[in-house]
């Protein structure tokens, strides 16, 4: 897995049992290693909109599917596994483009790279790849596709949890009690790290990528007036399904709202803080509470990824959100920064069986699909 961050590339080791319908999961290893630095920089420039063509997108493609492939390998040496013992490789790969629908019902477009069949022959192992393509083609966003696993990792009879993701761009799964399937839904809420990462790369000129433990924008104070128009971006109103990435809440956002000011740095950042929970909360208040009422039980709030780390955003969820409790999904025996590559190891083995791996109430898909291709070693 590597994220709209472009901050690694996470590879998750994990070991399934149990029935399909409700995996055990064991996580053996896990490892993030950091793109090297002139292929990270060019894949921002490219997922930032700058012109590319088709030969150097070619050769991009074939290079990050090798360094997925390292990166596969080392996770497993770390576990002193054989990569022929692995029944199935999971890669999300690289985003590099994502939209969803236009408001005018326009089909979205996704394109993730890393050469399936590069990673395939470098690790002696089966791929599945390309997970997002059934989906739009099948009318949906393409996106969130971890509400499957949220699914089976948190269904339960009398409580209902919302699982939140804070990656680059933040998203919420909604399991109300007694859930199935087809009463999950969940959507992109807006940016999770993407714009506070990358204030921080700005202010330090590139020397670092994210704000330790949040204790930078624990200096700092909301400057309101610039995050109320923030929070008047189209995007915030869009009723779900809908998705969100870099085109979005990247660097033509982040120049808008945060940097045609004299603000201090400290300020600005928490300011970027307070614009995720706050897009968070009213997502919920908006899209999720009413829509469930008392019989949800949404009792918690289970996050995961990088911004779980960040402590002033997650004492900020707790104080917007008093009646829920939130907690990070390692309690449930998912770290929090290794989930999202577990999840896509969990989806690789669904389509392996041919099962189902999308959720069209939480995409907009017509039809529950079979997600990803396979590439045979």
């Amino acid at each position: 897995m590597a994220g709209t961050s472009l901050d690694g590339i996470d590879a998750a080791l994990v070991r399934l049992s149990g029935p399909l319908t409700r995996p055990e999961t064991r996580l053996l290893r896990f490892v993030t290693v950091p793109y090297p630095t002139g292929l990270r920089q060019r894949l921002l420039s490219v997922a930032g909109g700058q012109p590319v063509t088709a030969g150097e997108l070619s050769k991009l493609h074939v290079r990050v599917g090798e360094a997925f492939a390292r990166v596969a390998l080392r996770v497993c040496r770390e576990a002193a596994v054989q990569p022929n013992r692995l029944s199935v490789i999971g890669s999300h790969g690289q985003t590099v483009f994502h939209q969803g629908r236009a408001s005018g019902g326009a089909r979205a477009g996704t394109l993730q790279i890393g050469n399936a069949a590069v990673i395939a022959e470098l690790t002696g192992a089966p791929v599945v790849a390309d997970f997002r393509s059934a989906d739009i083609a099948a009318g949906g966003e393409g996106a969130p596709l971890v509400p499957m696993v949220d699914y089976l990792l948190l269904a339960d009879a009398r409580e209902g949890s919302v699982a939140l993701n804070l990656g680059g761009i933040a998203n919420v799964t909604v399991i109300p009690a007694g859930a199935r399937p087809e009463h999950v839904f969940g959507f992109d809420t807006g940016p999770g790290n993407m714009v506070i990462d990358a204030l921080i790369r700005h202010f330090t000129g590139g020397r670092k990528r994210y704000d330790a433990d949040g204790r930078r924008a624990a200096r700092g104070k909301v400057i309101e007036p610039f995050l109320a128009e923030a929070l008047r971006f189209p995007f915030f109103e869009r009723r779900p399904p809908k998705s969100a990435g870099r085109e979005e809440f990247g660097s033509d956002f982040v120049n808008r709202y945060f940097l045609s000011s004299s603000f201090s740095p400290e300020d600005l950042l928490t300011t970027a803080v307070e614009l995720t929970v706050r897009s968070i909360a009213g997502s919920l208040d908006r899209f999720v509470f009413p829509r469930i009422g008392a019989r949800g039980n949404l009792r918690r709030l289970v996050i995961s990824g990088g911004g779980a780390h960040n402590r002033l955003l997650v004492a900020r969820l707790k104080a917007l959100l008093p009646a829920m409790q939130v907690q990070p999904s390692d309690d449930w025996g998912w770290p929090v920064d290794a989930k999202e590559a577990m999840a896509f190891a969990l989806l690789a083995d669904r389509t392996l069986h041919g099962l189902v791996g999308n959720l069209p109430a939480v995409t907009g898909a017509r039809r529950p699909v079979v997600l990803g291709t396979l590439t045979m070693e």
